[in-house]
């Protein structure tokens, strides 16, 4: 089995089509198509049902994506390796994260990262915590900044702490939990209107954790894939959120509560990253530079609004 053949495959599982992925890799149509046969040959199956449209996985292809991406994600680790022990650091910095991470100022980061390591090209993918974890282990990112969920450390996956703190209750002035001025529960909220983000965010997971612990049912109305939405829904008095302390200072106007009676639910953000030894090198010199505080940071902190 050709590293080529796994390469082609793989292009062609994410753009579900020839040309384009042929286009991609600079290879002609048929010198793509005779390599994706040579692998179907070699593996005695078919690895996609094509289309005149496009192609799809076989359950035999989906079966050879997943380790597809781990064997070049680790071949690309080792050339990154050999470059950095000759005292250059190359390659690509694959990376996720959350929005407004707590613990990390991920712009302020790779910014300084860069300055350090301009041959490494970055990219960057913004996504819910869950589907980060499931990218890191599956080698398609180097490391993500996610928020801790109920999967622990695995053979794919190493979880580094990084910040810890409380939920809040955001609402507006006028909300009659803002008059009351006192610290609320789970109970408290029972009936209320909620804004919350998608179920794979983590502030949303949090909560949704908080409030099964407490035994209390809520349903979220209002939902929501970025920050300032969700803060625009609660200035404009259209329900309550629950979310990380920190996210207090993005939005003066609204009142904060701090809340209580939800046991030992925090908000604990981690970077994901592979074991030891498959994590790559530019992974390990961003992890040294933000153990190190080697990052600016915007003026009120490590999250800016």
């Amino acid at each position: 089995m050709e590293l080529r053949h796994l390469q082609h495959f793989v292009a062609v599982a994410e753009d579900q089509h020839f040309t384009r992925a042929a286009e991609r890799l600079l290879v002609s149509q048929s010198g793509l198509s005779a390599s994706i046969r040579a692998l179907e040959r070699e593996l005695q199956t078919p690895l996609f049902v094509r289309t005149t449209r496009r192609v799809t996985l076989t359950p035999a292809g989906r079966a050879l994506l997943g380790e597809a991406e781990r064997i070049l994600a680790q071949v690309r680790s080792a050339h990154e390796a050999v470059a950095a022990v000759q005292g250059v650091l190359r390659g690509m910095l694959a990376l996720g994260s959350e929005q407004c991470i707590a613990g990390v100022y991920v712009a302020g980061l790779l910014a300084s990262f860069r300055r350090r390591h301009p041959d490494v090209e970055i990219c960057l993918r913004q996504a819910g915590s869950g589907a980060l974890a499931e990218e890191v282990a599956a080698g398609r990112l180097d490391l993500a900044f996610a928020v801790r969920t109920a999967q622990e450390d695995t053979d794919q996956l190493r979880v580094v702490p990084l910040a810890a703190e409380p939920m809040t209750v955001l609402c507006h002035p006028d909300h009659r939990l803002a008059r009351a001025g006192a610290a609320v529960t789970p109970e408290d909220l029972g009936g209320e209107v909620f804004v919350d983000f998608h179920p794979d965010w983590g502030p949303r997971r949090t909560t949704d954790a908080a409030f099964a612990a407490a035994g209390v049912r809520r349903a979220v109305a209002l939902e929501v894939n970025d920050v300032h939405s969700l803060l625009d829904l609660v200035d404009e008095n259209l329900g309550v959120a629950v979310v990380p302390r920190h996210f207090r200072h993005k939005r003066p106007s609204l009142t904060a509560l701090p809340m209580k009676g939800t046991g030992e639910a925090v908000y604990e953000t981690v970077a994901l990253l592979p074991p030891e030894q498959a994590t790559s090198p530019a992974a390990r010199a961003l992890m040294a530079l933000l153990e190190t505080g080697g990052v600016g940071t915007p003026q009120e902190g490590a999250h800016p609004s």
